[in-house]
């Protein structure tokens, strides 16, 4: 395979940043991205002599009265020209939607050919990076997807390659979206497609294995990042030389991904082998960066000297490399904060809060909006632990505000929004708190995420804010809906889907569904006696709930649910004993 350069008619999306790695395929350019890197090919495609090659204004004319006539689409030389002319247009920034229309009239012209071919496939991959441009991200899937059942003729090895782009750039499409769902699902068909042309151990497959890797990762989806991973370095380590700075990239990545999974040990051991690549390298920065993870183990494992060890020591690094203004210096501030409080040194903690945010809030030019909202969400984190609701509150709306307007952070602000209703929950703004909840689950449902566990914790905060809103009939939905996706996504025994189980239970019999509340609070017993033991308290709870709940139905001309005043028990957050009245023998559980 040739380098992806010889392919022409593929451009990024973004051509005010050409420096930085386009989630968009870039031929025509000495910097590929890295996943157009990672498959090489060659279109075979040779162009013609363009007819207009006339800079004059009378040769202008004619050539935009020819671009008019539909006719003149017929003509074999004018696609390659509309091509060129829609990448040029695009590039310069000036007319986005007029080199829309070139393109969009360049692909019209390649299909008129007898066999439309990898020409027609490049002309769609144009079309839909400009629509992604201008933000018409619905508009773009169909035109990519036009673009992968293109037939091939000529080189294998060219229609694979552009298959293989034609699934890579609608991945990058749906993860702007934010559906991560239908992006992984791209990324692994372009990946079977680049095993089947280049073999399961080329070192461009890694590449595009460690792209599915991160794509995992941010889907929370541990496991299949840990396979895809793992591939990735295996490869690596074949075709690279010992200690090489892609093996060192790949166990970062991995120590990621066991951090996540709670394998600190294995976590901390990928972090110091790639700390001493990094060293031999002489890459300080990058030194600096892995010494935070090393201390994010540390604190994990709860080895706080070592931990504030190895966050001072990167700060020692990044605080004269980068200035003490920069970013990376307040994250390690907040990691800092996060230490003390832990260790029950508030003021300390308190103390490195306020020098993060005085970071973030007069941030240098250059800083992402992405990097300052995750730091407000962390320091908002630290915030309602130390007891400070309302500030952490303000500081979780300025996220959001910096990431609205973009589609790929949906998942991102559902995030926030539900760690919003927690805090409303807790203080007991029970309406605030349901509708914080309704728009984190409004947006996950939008994403493709309706059938995560995330989503289905969040149905569950959503139903217990209703049942302090004496709502029961909402509140016995979204339990009802969270038990189901529980059930698939993390077993009936799972602790979460107990939780959702119990809670089910309580509003089924406050409705009167006395029945099916004695159903379910029998499994949780048989269940918690199985994994708890008969002896244990939380078994011996769920004996008196359901005993109560027996001694009621036996009493039939008298059978009537709890009042939901009744219901709201002591384990319920928040939920003062002066304030409701306690039901020990049944009680929420959030």
């Amino acid at each position: 395979f040739l380098g992806v350069e010889s392919m022409p008619g593929l451009i990024s999306a973004n051509p005010s940043q050409p420096a930085t790695p386009s989630p968009i395929f870039v031929p025509g350019s000495r910097e590929a991205t890295p996943k157009s890197e990672s498959f090489h090919g060659t279109s075979g495609h040779s162009k013609s002599p363009s007819p207009f090659n006339q800079r004059t204004g009378a040769a202008r004319k004619m050539r935009e009265k020819l671009l008019l006539d539909e006719t003149s689409l017929d003509n074999p030389d004018l696609g390659p020209f509309l091509l060129k002319l829609a990448r040029e247009t695009f590039a310069s920034g000036e007319n986005p939607n007029k080199a829309l229309d070139y393109a969009i009239r360049a692909s019209k012209s390649f299909e008129r050919c007898p066999v439309p071919g990898i020409e027609l496939a490049m002309s769609l991959h144009v079309v839909a990076a400009i629509y992604t441009s201008l933000g018409r991200l619905e508009e773009a899937i169909p035109v990519l997807e036009r673009s992968i059942e293109v037939p091939g003729n000529g080189n294998g090895s060219d229609h694979a390659l552009a298959k293989f782009s034609g699934y890579m750039q609608m991945g990058d499409t749906y993860s702007i979206m934010g559906q991560l769902e239908q992006s992984i699902s791209c990324y692994g068909s372009g990946l079977k497609i680049q095993m089947e042309a280049l073999g399961e151990l080329d070192p461009r497959v890694a590449e595009t294995c460690r792209y599915l890797a991160e794509a995992y990762v941010q889907a929370m989806q541990f496991d299949e990042a840990e396979k895809f991973c793992k591939k990735t370095l295996e490869i690596h380590k074949q075709h690279s030389s010992p200690a090489s700075l892609e093996e060192a990239a790949d166990r970062r990545l991995m120590a990621l991904i066991c951090e996540a999974k709670g394998d600190y040990e294995t976590a901390l051991e990928h972090l110091v082998l790639a700390s001493m690549v990094m060293i031999a390298n002489g890459q300080d920065n990058e030194v600096a960066a892995i010494d935070v993870g090393i201390g994010n183990i540390y604190l994990s494992l709860c080895r706080f000297d070592e931990a504030v060890f190895a966050y001072q020591k990167a700060l020692t690094v990044l605080k004269s490399t980068r200035g003490e203004n920069h970013p990376s210096v307040a994250s390690i501030f907040v990691r800092l904060a996060d230490l003390y409080y832990r260790t029950g040194k508030l003021r300390e903690s308190k103390s490195y809060c306020e020098n993060a945010l005085r970071i973030y809030t007069k941030p240098l030019p250059g800083v992402t909006s992405e990097e300052i909202a995750s730091g407000l969400t962390e320091i908002s984190a630290i915030l309602e632990a130390v007891n400070e609701p309302d500030e952490a509150l303000r500081l979780l709306q300025k996220a959001i505000k910096l990431l609205e307007g973009n589609p790929a952070h949906r998942g991102t602000i559902a995030g926030l929004e539900a760690q919003m209703g927690v805090i409303f929950y807790v203080v007991r703004r029970f309406a605030e708190a349901r509708i914080a909840f309704e728009k984190a689950t409004t947006k996950l449902r939008a994403t493709g995420e309706r059938k995560s566990a995330f989503f289905g914790i969040v149905l569950n905060q959503m139903g217990l804010a209703c049942v302090q809103l004496y709502n029961i009939s909402e509140a016995t939905q979204m339990f009802e809906e969270a038990r189901e996706i529980l059930e698939q996504e993390c077993g009936p025994c799972h602790l979460d889907t107990l939780g959702v189980y119990s809670n089910l239970a309580a509003t089924y019999d406050a409705m009167g569904r006395v029945e099916d509340a004695i159903e379910i609070l029998e499994y949780i017993l048989k269940v918690r006696e199985e994994k708890l033991g008969t002896a244990n308290p939380e078994v011996d709870d769920e004996k008196k709930r359901l005993d109560q709940l027996l001694k009621e139905a036996g009493r039939s001309r008298n059978k009537k649910g709890k009042s939901l005043e009744n219901l709201l028990g002591s384990n319920s957050r928040g939920t003062k004993k002066e304030d409701t009245k306690s039901w020990s023998g049944f009680s929420f559980k959030t």
